[in-house]
């Protein structure tokens, strides 16, 4: 249901919701950028909606949320292990509708790859998605070429315009917190209630078209696999892993056994991001590694995303919020690479 309320109200409904939620969103982390007086935007705990920035992408994605980027799966002793807690609160996330189809790729890797993933699972189930619109399109994105610049299963949707926000909420428990008359309330309200907020329809904010468009290959063949382009992007790659870290939709880690120093028999077991990029993330006993060079790596990065797994699920994995082009130092675009790819395939 939609709703129209003063900015006023909505921050009050926002404080009614960090009493249940944990609330999450993109927000301005001032001097933790590169260098000490750059700024970075990613996702933290917010308690206003000021907080939140609401006119540009974040240079990271939710997924920090919802998989950690260091998380102990288990502490052991000589005897036994111990799993630690989940969250202790329900989450609240906002997120573009890029990211959120970023979601449903994560789910259908770590909850429908197989078997269930017990640490994203127990997270990944208290979790609600609050939409953030793009009245615009973003300078990198290219949502529109992947079909991701739509969406329709957020839990409810919010937009500050001036002194006003607007609401679109499909949640029962979500809706639940506006304890108001449509058009207005003539009685006190109590405390922490909301007071007047106006139904109407509320339709979020897409964008329809974007600066960057990518083709993707209509019919890539195993030739796709040994084409040049892997060399002469794999010269320019430096294997720092960040496109990997700002993805949306990847999920690669490794696995570290922490032992402490007072009793070597004792410590803890953690789950780490890792990247497909760096040297070393395919090494096995004995020295051998599957990917050796950096223009491997780079292939196996973009055919996964546009190939691999859209044979296996259906759609591809890439959801094209750009934050890849965004991110690398040596100015790599898998969107112009991924073009490439498909001019070359039309003309075989």
């Amino acid at each position: 249901m939609g709703y129209q309320l003063a900015k006023t109200e909505a921050e009050k409904l926002l404080h009614q919701w960090t009493r249940q939620y944990d609330v999450f969103a993109p927000m301005r982390m001032e001097g933790e950028g590169c260098f000490s007086d750059t700024d970075i935007i990613r996702y933290g705990k917010v308690t206003k909606l000021d907080d939140i920035v609401w006119d540009q992408k974040s240079d990271y994605s939710f997924k920090e949320v919802l998989l950690a980027i260091n998380e102990t799966l288990f502490y052991f002793t000589e005897d036994q292990t111990t799993v630690p807690k989940g969250p202790e609160k329900d989450i609240l996330i906002f997120l573009r509708s890029c990211d959120l189809h970023g979601v449903k790729r994560l789910d259908e890797i770590y909850l429908r790859n197989g078997f269930e993933d017990f640490y994203y699972g127990r997270v990944r189930e208290r979790a609600k998605f609050i939409l953030m619109g793009c009245p615009k399109t973003c300078a990198s994105g290219f949502c529109v070429s992947m079909g991701t610049n739509r969406c329709e299963n957020y839990d409810a949707y919010l937009k500050l315009d001036g002194e006003w926000a607007y609401l679109d909420v499909r949640d029962e428990e979500l809706e639940g917190f506006l304890k108001c008359q449509a058009g207005g309330a003539e009685e006190k309200p109590a405390s922490g209630r909301i007071s007047a907020a106006a139904q109407l329809i509320v339709t979020p904010d897409f964008a329809e078209e974007n600066k960057e468009k990518v083709t993707l290959p209509k019919h890539l063949s195993n030739e796709s696999f040994t084409k040049e382009i892997w060399k002469e992007y794999g010269s320019r790659c430096i294997g720092c892993g960040r496109c990997n870290f700002v993805c949306p939709t990847c999920t690669c880690f490794t696995m570290q056994d922490i032992f402490y120093r007072d009793n070597p028999k004792v410590g803890e077991r953690r789950r780490v991001w890792a990247s497909c990029q760096v040297d070393g993330y395919t090494d096995m006993a004995g020295g051998h590694g599957y990917r050796k060079s950096q223009g491997d790596r780079m292939r196996f990065k973009v055919m996964h995303k546009i190939y691999d797994y859209e044979k296996r699920f259906g759609y591809p994995m890439c959801v094209g919020c750009g934050r890849c082009d965004d991110v690398c130092p040596e100015y790599i675009s898998y969107s112009n690479c991924v073009n490439r790819l498909a001019k070359e395939e039309s003309e075989v």
